[in-house]
């Protein structure tokens, strides 16, 4: 405690405020994090609401704090000095990516925080404890303690020699298709899970699963992990509650996107344009 009290008061230190899950940023040919001297913590923070350590970078302790309590961020005389509050999925292609693992790591653990403001065995308040990254009951009858949780899900290319299955859900802005994707059920393995959503989602069984790559998605608290599958058939067959459309499409094809194409790519900064975009320079 003694050493996080001093580098809540080091004027080396700095303060990444979150607003309404929306990050603190500088706007310019490029997008920056907007870090506040920690001194603006007792201005900024509200009662109940405490200062999350998010680590050190080069011996410089990060904070972040949730100020979602304040009406109009634009109003206030620190935060307006110091940037606007801007979504991360809207300028997270932007920001460098040091930065931008900071910001989304504060908007994650304050999503946390906000909705674990209760204690899930008994319903009393809970606290925050171990400086932000825990909270506890605060019924010493329950006593229990609860950590940041993380919600896995399968993103898998899906292969058939020279095509890839692309599909677009409902979810998906203008003319945008992606890869397939779902969540972890409990007790399957991450194969097992690239397997099965595949299956549910287009009726193509799968073999040859592998890892490939992951991304911190804090939408609300996301980890996708990137996986590639060879189809063992080819016919599509789309359950319509997950996806609106799914076809086979060529390298040849997705090479000839423009932004004029019929179909565009999912944004430059996703893992699921990462695992297309290295399937397509394989060949």
């Amino acid at each position: 405690m003694e050493w996080l009290s001093r580098k809540m008061t080091d004027a080396t230190s700095r303060l990444l405020p979150v607003w309404q899950q929306h990050n603190l940023v500088v706007s310019g040919e490029t997008v920056s994090a907007a870090a506040l001297e920690t001194r603006h913590i007792d201005d900024l923070r509200s009662e109940g609401v405490e200062p999350i350590l998010l680590g050190l970078i080069d011996g410089r302790a990060y904070f972040t704090l949730d100020v979602s309590h304040i009406p109009d961020p634009h109003e206030h005389d620190v935060l307006a000095a110091a940037g606007l509050f801007e979504d991360l999925r809207k300028v997270g292609p932007y920001v460098g990516r040091e930065e931008g693992n900071l910001l989304a790591y504060a908007r994650g653990i304050n999503y946390w925080h906000q909705r674990h403001r209760f204690c899930g065995v008994c319903s009393a308040p809970t606290r925050s404890e171990a400086a932000g990254h825990q909270r506890r009951c605060t019924d010493e009858a329950c006593n229990a303690s609860h950590f940041p949780r993380t919600d896995v899900a399968c993103i898998m290319l899906v292969y058939d020699e020279e095509r890839i299955i692309m599909g677009k859900a409902p979810r998906f802005q203008g003319r945008m298709q992606s890869v397939l994707a779902g969540f972890l059920e409990p007790g399957e393995t991450l194969e097992d899970c690239v397997a099965r959503e595949v299956f549910e989602e287009v009726g193509v069984q799968v073999t040859d699963v592998e890892y490939q790559h992951s991304q911190p998605w804090p939408f609300p608290a996301s980890l996708m992990v990137g996986f590639r599958a060879r189809a063992l058939d080819t016919e599509i067959t789309i359950d319509e509650k997950e996806l609106l459309s799914a076809e086979w499409l060529s390298r040849a094809e997705l090479k000839a996107i423009t932004p004029e194409s019929e179909v565009q790519l999912p944004r430059p900064d996703s893992i699921a344009r990462r695992l297309i975009e290295e399937w397509l320079a394989e060949g």
